[in-house]
């Protein structure tokens, strides 16, 4: 399975806000066996963003976006995700439900403060979409046409993300090994192992940890297991993290 992130918000262009949610996504997924073949972040543009979903929805086994799908002005995501196909925005009883009951809990927290929220309209989505609804969150997401729409706060992210998560899975594999030898010094033996096993094989100095870190990625089970043991056999390797002894 391969999956495409589209993290939307002027904040992540200009660096206000760091984004940790296409890194949690990633390794998620990732974990899941998936490919993620793509991670682009977008302005708060309606038509960037729609034009980007439907090369996405079209290309890829799933879309994932997030950000940008509350009240505020700056929040067009789920408006240019109706746009990317031809979808009306429209408030189901499920969607409309979840934010009265929200907004009720967050009146009884703040007793005191006045909330003007336009229900219809922040329970809207995608007209034909399969709601995403959670507690941890006011806004609801949405699936339509293989596209996953969802916040952009963390814990709302991870609460959404985990009504579907079984719906993502992949044969993908990966394993970990540790090296202090120099880079240029196993590029000949990296080569190899790619070549005779069809893995992929990604070197990660740590300089902090004082050692370089192998990731060794295949669908195939004994391939990724024969590769692994080869390099094993043919670089100062190990399957747990080493240093340097410098003494």
């Amino acid at each position: 399975m391969e999956v495409a992130l589209i993290t939307v918000g002027d904040e992540l262009l200009s660096g206000d806000t760091v984004n940790t949610n296409a890194n949690w996504l990633a390794a998620e997924l990732s974990d899941r066996g998936v490919t993620v073949a793509r991670i682009l972040s977008v302005p708060d543009d309606r038509a960037a963003i729609a034009e980007h979903v439907r090369e996405y929805a079209a290309a890829f086994d799933a879309a994932i976006v997030t950000g940008g799908i509350g009240s505020t002005p700056d929040d067009v995501t789920m408006e240019a995700v109706a746009d990317a196909f031809d979808r009306e925005m429209v408030a189901t009883d499920l969607t409309r439900e979840s934010v009265e009951q929200r907004l009720a809990a967050i009146r009884e927290r703040v007793p005191d403060r006045e909330f003007d929220v336009d229900v219809e309209a922040e329970a809207a989505v995608p007209e034909g979409s399969r709601p995403l609804v959670t507690e941890a969150g006011l806004a609801p997401g949405c699936v339509i046409e293989g596209v996953y729409v969802m916040p952009g706060i963390p814990d709302e992210l991870k609460a959404v993300f985990a009504t579907v998560a079984d719906e993502f899975a992949g044969d993908r594999r990966s394993r970990f090994l540790y090296t202090v030898e120099p880079e240029s010094n196993i590029v000949p033996a990296l080569e190899e192992a790619m070549e005779r096993f069809d893995v992929a094989v990604g070197c990660y100095p740590d300089r902090e940890a004082d050692h370089n870190r192998l990731k060794l990625t295949a669908t195939d089970g004994d391939a990724l297991d024969d590769a692994a043991t080869w390099l094993l056999a043919n670089v100062d390797a190990s399957e747990t993290p080493v240093r340097r002894n410098w003494e």
